[in-house]
């Protein structure tokens, strides 16, 4: 027994209250049994319980073993002097209160079903990644859709608070944070570091200078991601390396130190096709997260994405080695990957800072309008029948996986929960 799984009784009343008493064989009914607390003091307020004929209202405390209220010293903290009821797991020693009075105690152990405590243990020591894998789907579809609903809203303010951390770094500077996240996301997980150091190297007001010239975006981007190093053999990446010097100098540029890595990804992928794209971009829609803000429909945001490197990328993937020609076009796959990543989690830290419902409604909206992400997690989910139809399941059930099953958060998981309330 521990007090995560003693609370997660308490709350759900998981136990036998008939004829429930005291360790003093006072009779007890519990009539609100409170409200958990997350914060220093007792672990659950606001409660109602009725000793004999006398109606007490205060808190609740809980501990495994009644004797942790002195190893706690709660005695003298004076959160705990309204305490009303202490709930343990196993009865070993009398408790007194700051003002010397015996505090009423009831014992859960002989009162919980046994059957609760195997489902419980089987989940925790599982060696599943997914320790219900073999009991899916369990919930219900309306279940399941309340679940996924809570655990998209978590993965949103988790990422919002990422966002709302740059957005101090940027002194409240939404296109500066925009374009930070949008770097990164073109960056993919090898190269998302440092394109988003190259991004913050180069502000949105110097960009903002040139967005009608998509060669000199194109060198401030390369050149301050390090890849206009060195002698070349074609025009292009020549006076790509022209422009860069002129710019750098007029602006006080320093080219990262590192290059970013090309090993193990597709050509399509490799960053210098990614930077032409996000050079491209910029080129074709200034002020990018105001526009994103005035969007409300899926055709015009994927038409914002629709963007093609320029005619030297047909022919290449990397300077100076010619390829058979193919525009680099950046592709649904890509333009969904954004939009999830980077576009849904701004709109929604957007949102949030502003108190405004509606970019946070329509963040939402968006995932529930892009097809669901195929990966091992919801391949994972998919063979257990549960449904995964959108972006918004998909990114559901990615979070459940990351940030519950990972962990072994089984008590704070509603599939967890009903396995256990099963048994």
């Amino acid at each position: 027994m521990n007090e995560k799984l003693l609370q997660f009784i308490w709350q759900f009343q998981y136990f036998n209250k008939q004829q429930l008493v005291t360790i003093d064989g006072n009779p007890i009914a519990i009539m609100q049994h409170g409200t958990i607390n997350h914060n220093q003091g007792p672990d659950f307020l606001s409660a109602r319980i009725k000793i004999d004929n006398t109606i007490w209202a205060g808190n609740i405390e809980l501990h495994v073993k009644s004797s942790d209220w002195i190893t706690h010293k709660h005695a003298a903290d004076v959160n705990y002097n309204n305490v009303i009821l202490h709930v343990v797991w196993q009865h070993d020693m009398a408790v007194q209160d700051a003002y010397k009075n015996n505090i009423a105690t009831i014992e859960l152990e002989p009162l919980v079903p046994k059957i609760l405590l195997q489902q419980y243990q089987q989940l925790m020591e599982t060696p599943m990644v997914v320790p219900c894998y073999h009991q899916l789907p369990v919930l219900s579809e309306m279940g399941w859709l309340a679940w996924k609903e809570r655990l998209l809203v978590e993965r949103l303010q988790r990422k919002s608070a990422v966002v709302l951390a740059l957005l101090q770094q940027s002194n409240n500077h939404w296109e500066e944070v925009f374009w930070w996240q949008l770097a990164k996301n073109f960056g993919a997980k090898v190269n998302a570091d440092h394109f988003q150091q190259m991004a913050a190297s180069l502000p949105v007001n110097v960009l903002a200078k040139h967005k009608n010239q998509v060669i000199q975006l194109e060198a401030l981007l390369m050149g301050q991601a390090g890849l206009l190093k060195g002698d070349f053999t074609d025009d292009y990446p020549k006076l790509l390396q022209r422009e860069y010097r002129f710019l750098s100098a007029k602006f006080g540029l320093t080219a990262l130190p590192k290059s970013p890595d090309f090993l193990r990804m597709r050509p399509a992928n490799f960053p210098t096709i990614r930077l032409a794209q996000l050079a491209m971009l910029v080129y074709k829609s200034n002020h990018l997260f105001s526009k994103v803000l005035e969007i409300d429909t899926m055709v015009a945001l994927k038409h914002l994405l629709d963007i093609t490197a320029n005619d030297y990328w047909h022919y290449h993937y990397v300077f100076d080695e010619s390829t058979a020609f193919k525009p680099k076009t950046l592709g649904a796959e890509m333009m969904n990957n954004i939009i999830i990543n980077t576009i849904v989690p701004v709109l929604f830290a957007y949102g949030m800072h502003h108190k405004e419902q509606m970019y946070k409604d329509r963040a939402i909206q968006f995932l529930t309008w892009l097809k669901p992400e195929e990966n091992a997690i919801t391949k994972q989910w998919k063979a257990k029948q549960v449904g995964n139809t959108n972006a918004f399941d998909s990114q559901a059930l990615i979070e459940l996986k990351n940030n519950y099953c990972k962990y072994k958060h089984c008590l704070s998981c509603a599939v967890g929960n009903a396995i256990l309330r099963k048994g």
